[in-house]
């Protein structure tokens, strides 16, 4: 049996374990050089974090962050959902999910958007779609599919 695990809001405190998290992901694990490509740096990320533009929520194993989820409020852009490979499986990303929906939702986002794999081969091809997210039939400049999702008329997750 596995052990409880609490989520809460991400604090700018957390983004350093974040970051490592990113890179040790069981598909597309992205390193630190490759986020610092992107333009996002511990910085960055903990200054949007900071001022409330990129409010997200990690779930915690005792005092380690396993996994995390942010969205942007200017969007409604979920940008990010990771978690350590060793607690899939659990619904944990699910729950991060449904509290950043909830989230870009309360912020006053009836659509939301995210770029994902196109692969249906890949755990995020089924993952999303199971959820209620929909092909937008576009593709953002990372060659990832944009899946959207209607919250308010479609409800929790």
């Amino acid at each position: 049996m596995h052990s409880p695990v609490e989520y809460r809001p991400a604090q700018p405190a957390d983004v350093a374990d974040c970051i490592v998290i990113r890179g040790q992901t069981r598909e597309n694990a992205v390193s630190v050089a490759r986020l610092a490509a992107l333009g996002i740096t511990y910085e960055s990320w903990r200054e949007s974090v900071q001022s409330g533009a990129l409010p997200g929520f990690v779930c915690c194993d005792g005092a380690r962050i396993v996994g995390y989820c942010f969205g942007e409020r200017a969007t409604g852009e979920v940008v990010v959902l990771a978690l350590l490979p060793g607690f899939e499986h659990r619904g944990i990303g699910r729950q991060l999910l449904n509290r950043v929906v909830a989230e870009l939702i309360r912020a006053g986002h009836a659509r939301l958007f995210l770029g994902c794999s196109a692969d249906p081969a890949s755990r995020s091809y089924g993952f999303y779609r199971h959820l209620g997210w929909r092909s937008t039939g576009q593709v953002d400049h990372h060659g990832d599919e944009l899946l959207e999702y209607h919250g308010a008329a479609a409800g929790k997750l």
